[in-house]
C-alpha cells in the first residue's frame, strides 16, 4: 500500500495495477449488489441481445477505481470524495483488466488532487474512464 502524504502528491504521478475477472468476483457482487439482471446472470439471455456472453456488472469494474485510490494513488491517506465514471465497452469473465490513474490537478486549498483514470482490457481496448477527486488527510 502507498502512503503518499499531501506533499508528496506532483501532476503526472501515474500508478496501475493488473486485475482478473472471474466467476467468483462475479457471484460475489451479486451476493452484495442484489442485482440479477439476466446480462449479468443468464449467458444464453446475454448471447441473445448480441453480447458474446454474460457482461461483467460495471459497478464491479468500477470498484477497482476505489482500489487505485484507497491502495495505490494515493493509497493510505485518501479519501475518495467523487468519482465520475463512463462506461466504453463492456467487460466479460475472463477478462484481464489494467487500472491506471494519473494526477491530473492538485488544490492545495483543500488538499484535494484529481486523478484521472481508465480501465483498459486485455486487447488494449477502454472499458472505462474516470475523474476521481480525492482528499488527503492532514499529514
Amino acid at each position: 500500500m502507498q502512503e503518499y502524504l499531501f506533499s508528496d502528491i506532483k501532476i503526472g504521478l501515474k500508478h496501475s495495477f493488473e486485475a482478473e475477472i472471474d466467476e467468483s468476483r462475479m457471484e460475489k457482487f451479486l451476493e452484495i449488489s442484489g442485482d440479477n439482471n439476466p446480462m449479468h446472470i443468464d449467458g444464453e439471455y446475454a448471447k441473445s441481445k448480441g453480447m458474446i456472453d454474460r457482461v461483467v456488472y460495471g459497478m464491479l469494474t468500477s470498484s477497482f477505481y476505489s482500489t487505485l485510490v484507497g491502495v495505490y494513488l494515493p493509497g493510505k491517506f485518501a479519501l475518495l470524495h467523487s468519482i465520475e465514471v463512463q462506461f466504453t465497452k463492456p467487460a466479460f469473465i475472463g477478462d484481464k483488466l489494467v487500472v491506471i490513474g494519473e494526477v491530473s490537478s492538485v488544490n492545495e486549498m483543500f488538499n484535494q488532487i484529481e486523478v484521472k483514470a481508465y480501465i483498459l482490457n486485455q486487447n488494449s481496448e477502454k472499458i472505462s474512464r474516470a475523474k476521481i477527486k480525492i482528499g488527503l488527510v492532514n499529514e
